[in-house]
């Protein structure tokens, strides 16, 4: 493997670009804030990366100690990538990037994909709490470990047990959220999120 392509500056940031500063990098830790995925997985979530430059990167993080891959035991068979928790610390920088992209946004162009779990880190932000959320809209549902301290922090599909909320609402509410136009909490109040279960998460947005 050829060595690490440094910017030679001894400053902290300078360093972290090192790690990280590549093109599609960050969008890799994304998805793999999800869990263990597979390559094909992927390949699917990150529209537009090629086979080679995907393989190259996931290299490179697990080289730099960010992400690890493992063999499934039988049935499963199948080679998944996962984040370390060095990789995992990522979370909060991918969080405040997309804070301050969120005003990059603007009206969706007709080139640009679109994922439902990519609503998940904005969702996240607006949440004050821990628990596990379901989030049901027309491209699909997702959920989210709220103020989760390990493992995924959201996953495709409806959650994997009683979700302590269940948000309901449309993509344009949902745009409007990862904009940066609409706070959740003003969603709830005017009625474009439907909130529902008992947890003290779905108890704090009905009565905020």
């Amino acid at each position: 493997m050829p060595p690490r392509r440094s910017y030679d500056q001894y400053c902290s940031a300078a360093r972290a670009l090192d790690l990280v500063g590549d093109r599609w990098t960050l969008l890799i830790v994304r998805e793999l804030l999800a869990g263990p995925r597979r390559y094909t997985d992927l390949h699917a979530d990150l529209p537009g990366v090629s086979t080679d430059v995907l393989a190259s990167r996931l290299r490179d993080m697990e080289r730099d100690g960010l992400a690890t891959r493992r063999r499934l035991p039988p049935p499963g068979a199948a080679s998944v990538y996962e984040l370390t928790g060095r990789g995992r610390e990522l979370l909060p920088v991918l969080q405040a990037l997309g804070a301050w992209g969120q005003a990059e946004l603007g009206e969706r162009r007709p080139t640009d994909a679109v994922r439902a779990h990519w609503f998940a880190l904005p969702l996240l932000r607006q949440l004050d709490g821990e628990g596990l959320v379901e989030v049901r809209l027309e491209e699909g549902h997702f959920h989210l470990h709220a103020g989760a301290e390990g493992g995924p922090v959201y996953g495709d599909g409806p959650a994997p047990g009683e979700p302590d909320a269940l948000l309901v609402l449309d993509t344009g509410t949902c745009t409007a959220i990862g904009r940066g136009e609409l706070s959740l909490v003003q969603g709830v109040r005017e009625g474009r999120v439907e909130v529902s279960g008992e947890g003290t998460l779905a108890k704090a947005l009905r009565d905020t």
